[in-house]
């Protein structure tokens, strides 16, 4: 299995970035994906995630209204996009995947993790 984060960077506050998430190894269509993030010096957080039907979409109520989650299952690949950015965004972001998702922020549900891509929002 693998999880190919990428999009990544350095931008400043209020700007916008994209994350993109090629999955391989497993059955694309029967899994949830999703983003967590990790700030330095804190546990990760859950961001974002989607099921596998592209109709139910879940955020973090710290990024609603500016994060995006969307999966192309013709492409194996989610993305995630980043609209208003603040400098408390900044952190490692990881992909995940999920055969069987809740719905819920419990990052431990999670089945398989990516390498993670650093987003850094400068003042």
């Amino acid at each position: 299995v693998q999880l190919q984060a990428s999009g990544g960077g350095l931008v400043q506050a209020g700007g916008s970035l994209r994350l993109s998430c090629a999955a391989s190894g497993f059955t694309f269509d029967d899994y949830a994906m999703g983003w967590v993030r990790q700030a330095p010096g804190k546990g990760r957080e859950f961001v974002a995630a989607e099921r596998w039907s592209g109709v139910s979409k879940y955020y973090a109520d710290s990024v609603k209204g500016r994060f995006t989650i969307s999966r192309d299952n013709a492409k194996n690949t989610v993305y995630l996009q980043m609209n208003s950015l603040k400098p408390e965004d900044t952190a490692v972001y990881y992909c995940t995947a999920a055969r069987y998702y809740s719905g819920g922020n419990t990052v431990s549900e999670w089945d398989y993790w990516g390498q993670g891509t650093q987003v850094t929002v400068s003042s």
